[in-house]
């Protein structure tokens, strides 16, 4: 006589949560070699001093907001053929800019594989902080696209946040004027855009005397374990 059957439960398998995306810091780099970068600055100061700021400049960002937990941070250089030097710290990615103006180069950034929000910084705003980064990440949350704007017109950030898709706000840009934020506002009518602090660069030898006392100290500390966990 068979004995009674036996009550079995069914459980379901737990369902597994999709992981967050993942925040991504771009910061746009010209290997710093004579001759190749701040030009306008050069023809002031000369090369050897354009070129010692260039280096100066792009590693103290780097050793600011590089190492930071809330973002992986990508190195992005020009020319390709630099990805590769020893100019650059251990430890960040890095990948060629490759071809075209800053609007082309910048939307081949943008259209990576990688899903999720993406900041792009050059290395020539040195007050550039680790709370900056922490904010445009944030305001990304909701909305499309984000942009830290530059005394001259233009704009040391931009972000996008890349969902449902990437939008394209690079086109027909009067890059290196005064318009240049402007005209970028102008593609991106009629979606969600925010604004972080308004920052200078250094273009010139004006500029470089103004950002004495930021670039005072080559290395700010890193934040501290706790901070790198907030908001900076």
């Amino acid at each position: 006589m068979p004995g009674p059957r036996r009550c079995v439960e069914k459980t379901e398998a737990p369902r597994r949560r999709a992981a967050p995306f993942r925040c991504r810091l771009v910061v746009m780099a010209k290997l710093p070699v004579a001759g190749g970068v701040k030009t306008r600055l050069a023809r002031e100061i000369g090369v050897a001093g354009a070129t010692r700021f260039a280096r100066h400049a792009a590693a103290a960002l780097l050793q600011r907001v590089g190492f930071d937990r809330r973002w992986q941070t990508i190195l992005a250089v020009a020319p390709d053929c630099g990805v590769g030097s020893p100019a650059w710290p251990r430890g960040v990615a890095r990948l060629p800019q490759g071809r075209g103006d800053l609007g082309m180069r910048m939307q081949r950034i943008f259209d990576c594989q990688h899903a999720g929000p993406m900041l792009i910084v050059g290395t020539d705003v040195p007050d550039i902080r680790p709370a900056h980064i922490a904010e445009a990440f944030r305001l990304l949350g909701r909305h499309d696209a984000v942009f830290g704007p530059a005394t001259d017109g233009g704009y040391w950030l931009v972000g996008l946040r890349r969902r449902p898709r990437v939008l394209r706000p690079f086109a027909n840009i009067r890059w290196s004027s005064p318009h240049a934020l402007a005209d970028t506002l102008a593609n991106l009518r009629g979606r969600a855009v925010a604004l972080v602090a308004t920052l200078s660069d250094v273009d010139s030898a004006s500029d470089l005397r103004l950002s004495a006392a930021s670039l005072g100290r080559r290395v700010l500390p890193l934040p501290s374990p706790r901070t790198s966990r907030g908001e900076g």
